[in-house]
């Protein structure tokens, strides 16, 4: 099984943060207000309690997924999305998260190509189900539409950057 210990210390940052980003970046690219935003994070939630229960995303994606959940490995992830963010407006946060995780799936495919095509799908997941969370235009969360053509492009942007 796939763990922590199969990576660097930095490495190991740069994956427990990719979920984090593959919202990110979506929600960069189109934000939704506050219930939107609020219904976006609840969905970055349900990606990782897909992973640990196995549902998704392999054993990396658990591995993830259990880190995230320790005091310590969610304070270090959501350290690392600051540092990367620090001082950036929207367009900026999305440019940066995609390039941080381009980054990610180069680290992964340098150290096996192919093993992590699951944990890879599971970021674009992630992210689709935080683009589908919120509703673009409207009010309060009525009318509108599911997702935007912002999002939508990001949504692409995203599969060329973890080449799934």
């Amino acid at each position: 099984m796939t763990s922590k210990n199969d990576f660097s210390t930095e490495d190991w940052t740069k994956i427990v943060r990719a979920p984090l980003l593959a919202g990110f970046a979506v929600t960069a690219a189109d934000p939704s207000g506050f219930v939107g935003l609020l219904q976006e994070a609840f969905a970055n939630a349900k990606g990782l309690a897909e992973a640990k229960s196995g549902v998704r995303g392999g054993a990396l994606a658990q591995a993830v997924a259990e880190e995230l959940l320790t005091a310590g490995g969610i304070a270090q992830a959501r350290d690392s999305v600051r540092e990367i963010v620090k001082g950036a407006g929207l367009p900026e946060i999305k440019a940066r998260s995609l390039r941080a995780l381009t980054e990610t799936a180069a680290l992964l495919n340098a150290k096996s190509p192919g093993e992590y095509a699951e944990f890879k799908d599971w970021l674009h997941h992630i992210a689709k189900t935080v683009a589908d969370a919120g509703t673009e235009g409207g009010f309060l969360g009525f009318g509108g539409e599911k997702l935007s053509p912002a999002e939508k492009a990001t949504l692409d942007e995203l599969s060329e950057a973890l080449s799934v």
